[in-house]
């Protein structure tokens, strides 16, 4: 990765809720390797994985707290003596909050609210959380811009409006440094490959490889703002470093600023992967949006936000780690 920042982080303790998830990881990762003075990680592990753990425990200066962010108290440890806070923990998937939506108010609206309380009571520094681009819904224009948001398709994309309501909110009330981050697809390495909500890149991978059937929602022409992980990395580092008093009480798109179609994906896949594999087409899912494209100006002009891999380079990365990882397992 890229240096993201230019501030010394030597002196500097941050905690990184969902560290052992996919984007948290990375976050965590990228602290450590430039010489933070704490990397602390509160996670339940039920979307983290140990593997991720590993690769952060190599680390002297790394904590892990195993607990959830519906436990009030756990929140309130996790950021005693820390700086900085990025807040990844939550329940991610549309289809599932469909099923579940108690669950997922229970975590992402109550978790989060908890997180907030101990970051304003141990005096965090600055606080930046995970929002997501489904916080549009119905909303037709393209591309998405900040201001201009439509109703919610999904309990998922009502939870992570909540979030932004009491951000703004804790920043008025409470005075918290505070801003959020609206994630367009993000895709890449350590995404969870498996279960019935797992990342689409992960499931073309092996499904390809393998030759069984590789699902595609509706005709495949709905389009993405693909946005490689590295990208979601750098607008953390930023958000939870940045001095500019303008950036706070604010919500970023984080993307790139291009769209392409999951057709598109799917076949770079294939060629990637030297097959002739065709995807099998079925309905629409529920409460998906059609088309999505960010505005990514005002992270640029506020934050100081470039994206630092675009969908190409970063799609065949990915697709090279998630081959490895299935050839190693032999599947």
């Amino acid at each position: 990765m890229s240096l993201f920042h230019t501030k010394d982080i030597s002196s500097s303790s941050f905690l990184i809720t969902g560290g052992a998830g996919f984007i948290g990881s990375h976050i965590a990762e990228y602290l450590l390797k430039n010489g933070a003075a704490k990397v602390r990680v509160l996670d339940n592990m039920v979307n983290g994985f140990d593997s991720n753990l590993a690769i952060l425990k190599q680390y002297p200066q790394f904590e892990f707290i195993e607990g959830d962010i519906r436990n009030e108290t756990i929140c309130k440890e996790a950021c005693k003596q820390i700086d900085f806070v990025s807040h990844q923990a939550a329940l991610g998937s549309v289809p599932r909050s469909i099923k579940e939506p108690v669950y997922f108010n229970e975590v992402n609206v109550n978790g989060f609210v908890n997180m907030l309380n101990a970051a304003v009571e141990n005096k965090v520094q600055q606080f930046v959380y995970a929002s997501s681009s489904s916080v549009y819904g119905d909303e037709p224009t393209l591309p998405k811009k900040e201001e201009r948001i439509g109703n919610c398709l999904s309990p998922y994309a009502a939870t992570k409006k909540t979030n932004e309501l009491y951000a703004q909110v804790f920043a008025d009330v409470y005075g918290l440094k505070i801003m959020g981050f609206r994630y367009f697809n993000i895709f890449g390495p350590r995404q969870d490959p498996d279960g019935p909500y797992a990342a689409v890149i992960p499931l073309f991978v092996k499904g390809i490889l393998n030759r069984t059937p590789v699902y595609i929602n509706g005709d495949g022409e709905q389009t993405r703002d693909f946005t490689f992980v590295d990208n979601a990395v750098q607008v953390n580092i930023k958000g939870m470093l940045i001095q500019n008093e303008a950036a706070f009480k604010k919500v970023y798109n984080v993307a790139v600023g291009e769209r392409f179609t999951v057709n598109d994906l799917y076949n770079t896949c294939k060629q990637q992967l030297n097959s002739n594999w065709e995807p099998v087409y079925r309905e629409p899912r529920a409460g998906d949006i059609r088309h999505s494209l960010a505005d990514i100006s005002l992270a640029k002009n506020l934050l100081g936000y470039q994206p630092s891999k675009k969908f190409s380079d970063g799609l065949i990365e990915t697709i090279h780690y998630f081959k490895n990882i299935y050839s190693n397992k032999n599947i």
